[in-house]
């Protein structure tokens, strides 16, 4: 995978200040008020910033916790893992592996078949809906 590689000038006119702030200020966006904690049409999420596959539909599930919710990523290539110990808690940092931005956390408290739980910011994610395919009678 090519690494998309900007400098913070670039990545501010190309993100939104919102966007900005979680991706590359590693920031947390208000819980519950996301366009895709809710969002349950078939597609994949990809990064914001760079568009790399980050996850799918399928993986998605209603944690409760207010932040769009996955088991498992596209791809174990898709993603990077950093240990985060900030907030007085060691937790590991989810971040897009090809343009090293900040997606959100991932914790040890999901579902089957992973028990796993990717807690991502909606604004750090874009959506691309599945196209469906129309036969011709």
């Amino acid at each position: 995978m090519k690494k998309v590689i900007k400098s913070e000038q670039e990545w501010k006119t190309c993100l939104s200040p919102e966007q900005f702030k979680i991706l590359r200020g590693k920031g947390t966006e208000l819980p519950f008020i996301g366009k895709y904690n809710k969002h349950y049409k078939e597609g994949k999420y990809v990064c914001a910033a760079c568009g790399n596959e980050l996850f799918i539909s399928d993986a998605k599930f209603d944690s409760g916790t207010g932040w769009p919710s996955f088991f498992r990523p596209v791809s174990e290539d898709s993603i990077e893992l950093k240990a985060d110990k900030g907030l007085f808690m060691e937790r590991a940092e989810v971040m897009c592996a090809k343009c090293g931005s900040h997606l959100g956390h991932v914790f040890d408290d999901g579902p089957p078949p992973t028990g796993k739980r990717f807690c991502i910011n909606s604004a750090a994610l874009e959506f691309r809906e599945k196209k469906t395919s129309k036969k011709k009678k």
